[in-house]
């Protein structure tokens, strides 16, 4: 069976609740790298197990999409009657049960395809409003065959530049958002890996560039930014930036500017390589495959890797593409969180300005209608380490810098903000980290790591090697990080090993109700270990039910 994570068997089953009290077509929030082709392909097998007669049909816009998602249901359901159809990828298996296709394949062949019961839209994002659309004319041939079928939308941003919120306005296909998952529950469960910035020297001047539909013109936008003394000084911040990061993607405004990126880069000896819609088949996949196994180092591209492309070793976003979309730039900055063995986050430097246009990416304020779109993003850079952090912090939780506290100012208005909210995190420095055993009746053991500061007081973390599910892939990913052995699989192998890891010196903590969570660590220093094994400590028990999801 498919074992789904906390949050994705939610979003399944958020999807039969929805069905249960409504008629229209739901939306399902995903952030990139959530896992949108296995939330996909456990409710397609459970469907067609519970109900052996619905036809599905699953659709998105490019074949890498179409591919990755056949093979995710296959992979994990050996048996599904499931197809594709797709010029590109040469195939046409139009009768096929469960059909994975794109929508320039599909668009006039509803005739040819059949009815089906479920539609599911892969990238809901970029189905238009306008009526005269592959994707508007398409539905309405679904509907005349069957007025009863369902569409699913699955995003990770569901917004539009042109129009707003997809489930607002008169002419949207979706009508409500059944399911969405913050992209900070999952960077903080250690699903997605999280974002660091800096913000570089270097700036993209757009302000004479104008606008069209709400974009930056983009014939003007690569004059504008395509200059040589521009490039090569980002380029000179990038290597200084990604001297210990292994694979950069960077983002640019046009073909040619890609090209140049690219040659800056070698210039300085990088092995960088450029993918743009004009790249043919065989060479493209030469340079992803290059790319993801480390023999190239970056990879310039102008629009294409924004969607579809899953490359979990990208420590470095290089953004040199400026956007008035949000959607764009959540899309370009999901490019970095995907986790991968031993990567610790992912820095982004955004020479474009994207992050003060848009904010956080947890806290985008996408167009709405009837807005103007003015509003300044909740975001200030710390003038000690150059990191952009969220405009509201008083201490910055890269390198605990304090911001002077400003004015006080009397308002005769009673206030109207919420009296209690979760702490902000902060970085705590630490002497000394303890590994010992936890065990727990009825339970497998688990590894406790107990840091020490020099007040004495400590923070803790568990890792459930010798547990199953979510415990076991999260140990997995928090001992290999630490550069923990992959042979390792017991408590008493990680005991004998734990001097050997990597120490922390400084840890990422949040207090989470009465406990304390450690989100991430920062590795160095001269920090004392000590190993005890064979220890119980029924004490802790209601810790460790709070904190490990045994």
């Amino acid at each position: 069976m498919m074992e789904l994570r906390a949050y994705q068997r939610e979003a399944v089953d958020a999807i039969y609740r929805y069905f249960e009290h409504h008629d229209g077509n739901p939306l399902i929030v995903i952030p990139t790298a959530g896992g949108k082709s296995f939330i996909m392909a456990a409710f397609i097998r459970e469907v067609i197990e519970a109900w052996p007669d619905q036809r599905i049909l699953v659709l998105t816009h490019v074949q890498e999409l179409i591919q990755q998602n056949y093979i995710e249901l296959v992979n994990h359901w050996s048996l599904a009657p499931a197809g594709i159809y797709s010029a590109g990828l040469k195939r046409r298996e139009a009768q096929a049960q469960v059909l994975f296709a794109g929508i320039q394949s599909v668009h006039h062949r509803a005739d040819e395809l059949r009815g089906f019961d479920l539609i599911l839209i892969d990238e809901a994002h970029l189905c238009p409003r306008k009526s005269d659309t592959m994707y508007r004319r398409f539905l309405d041939d679904m509907h005349a065959i069957n007025d009863k079928v369902k569409i699913i939308g699955l995003t990770a941003t569901h917004y539009r530049l042109d129009s707003g919120l997809l489930t607002e306005g008169d002419a949207r296909i979706f009508t409500d958002v059944a399911y969405e998952v913050p992209v900070k529950r999952l960077i903080d469960e250690g699903f997605l890996s999280p974002l660091i910035t800096k913000a570089p020297d270097t700036k993209l001047d757009v302000s004479s560039v104008h606008t069209r539909g709400g974009e930056f013109i983009n014939s003007e936008l690569q004059n504008a930014v395509d200059q040589e003394d521009v490039n090569k000084a980002a380029v000179r911040e990038i290597i200084y930036y990604g001297r210990d990061r292994k694979s950069w993607l960077v983002f640019c405004t046009g073909v040619q500017h890609a090209y140049n990126v690219r040659d800056a880069l070698r210039e300085h000896n990088v092995v960088a390589e450029t993918v743009t819609g004009e790249t043919n088949a065989m060479e493209r996949d030469y340079i992803l495959t290059g790319f993801k196994s480390g023999e190239i180092r970056a990879i310039t591209n102008c629009d294409i890797l924004t969607t579809g492309f899953n490359a979990p070793n990208i420590d470095l976003l290089a953004i040199l593409r400026p956007t008035q979309s949000t959607g764009l730039y959540v899309q370009i900055a999901g490019r970095g969180m995907r986790i991968a063995p031993a990567k610790e986050n992912c820095l982004v430097l955004d020479f474009a300005g994207n992050i003060e246009r848009h904010g956080p990416i947890d806290m985008v304020q996408p167009y709405r209608q009837g807005g103007n779109g003015n509003g300044q993003a909740p975001v200030k850079i710390c003038p000690n380490c150059r990191s952009y952090i969220y405009a509201g912090y008083h201490q910055c939780p890269h390198c605990s810098y304090d911001f002077p506290p400003p004015k006080a100012e009397l308002n005769p208005a009673a206030s109207t903000k919420p009296i209690i909210s979760r702490k902000e995190a902060f970085w705590v420095d630490i002497e000394k980290i303890r590994y010992s055993r936890h065990c727990k009746v009825g339970k497998p053991d688990s590894l406790r790591v107990d840091y020490y500061e020099s007040s004495l007081s400590w923070y803790s973390e568990w890792v459930c090697l010798e547990h199953g599910g979510f415990a076991a892939r999260k140990a997995r990913q928090w001992w290999l990080r630490h550069g923990g052995d992959p042979d390792v699989t017991t408590v008493t192998e990680a005991l004998q090993e734990a001097e050997l890891l990597k120490r922390a010196c400084r840890i990422y903590v949040q207090e989470d109700g009465k406990y304390w969570r450690v989100l991430r660590h920062q590795f160095g220093g001269d920090v004392e270990i000590e190993v005890e094994d064979d220890l119980v400590e029924e004490e802790y028990e209601a810790i460790e039910e709070e904190e490990a999801p045994f």
